[in-house]
């Protein structure tokens, strides 16, 4: 299983960031919720755009320094 975010998308879907992760749909959807992952909702459809999975990776990379 590759955990190489999608170069070609610019927001990606939930199961997308889910692959990326490695994490639950609860997870991503937790992450959203607490403002930690930053989405857009287009109608009923959550998206999560390509920088702000980039950004919530190099965060959680900081932290853990």
């Amino acid at each position: 299983m590759s955990s190489v975010l999608p170069t070609t998308h610019t927001a990606l879907t939930v199961p997308e960031v889910m692959e990326a992760l490695s994490i639950s749909r609860f997870k991503v959807y937790d992450l959203i919720r607490s403002r930690e992952l930053k989405s857009i909702k287009i109608g009923r459809c959550r998206r999560v755009p390509a920088e702000s999975l980039r950004t919530f990776i190099e965060t959680q990379l900081e932290e853990a320094a």
